[in-house]
């Protein structure tokens, strides 16, 4: 099973590529803070991202849809795409100026020791703006702090990030392609 994370700042595209990855036939792991958040916003809370248990519940979801995919993976071939892994959840941690939490140090040994996700990851850049949502409530500027935090975590943890550039969809969908159609790099 080879397991490839898509990164980078809120609102770079990444739901576009996944939904691109999906159309074409890959499986896709949908981002787990987007969920966590909408979530609670359904349930009439505003912003649950202020919530001290944010991060936690971010790590537990996403923990969860990685053991469910594994579980529901078919064929020897299988790739499966993420929007984000735990080590976003850890730049996420690092840029809300939270303490990376027992959970989150757990997961990120756990996704090492197991080997969970490809060493190379899918660094999409920003397209030049940040549309707002109910979700993503961040200045263009301030998600270009946000991507350098994900960049400087990622390195940290040893991933080797492949950039896939501002472009129109179709461009970057066939770059991300290039990178997981590939034969497993030992």
């Amino acid at each position: 099973m080879r397991r490839y994370v898509l990164t980078g700042t809120p609102g770079a595209g990444k739901t576009a590529i996944l939904r691109g990855l999906h159309e074409l036939g890959y499986e896709v792991v949908e981002e787990a803070a987007t969920a966590v958040i909408a979530r609670a916003q359904a349930q009439g809370e505003e912003e649950p991202w202020t919530r001290a248990s944010f991060v936690d519940e971010v790590v537990e979801l996403q923990r969860e849809r990685q053991l469910e995919g594994t579980a529901t993976a078919t064929g020897p071939a299988t790739v499966q795409v993420f929007d984000r892994s735990p080590v976003c959840t850890h730049a996420l941690a690092t840029y809300l100026g939270r303490p990376v939490s027992r959970a989150l140090t757990a997961e990120i040994e756990r996704i090492t020791a197991e080997e969970i996700y490809e060493r190379q990851v899918l660094f999409i850049r920003n397209l030049g703006f940040c549309e707002p949502t109910s979700a993503r409530r961040i200045s263009f500027q301030e998600s270009l702090v946000f991507e350098k935090v994900h960049e400087q975590s990622y390195r940290t943890f040893g991933y080797e990030l492949i950039d896939i550039p501002a472009d129109d969809l179709a461009h970057r969908v066939a770059a991300v392609t290039s990178v997981i159609s590939q034969p497993h790099r030992q």
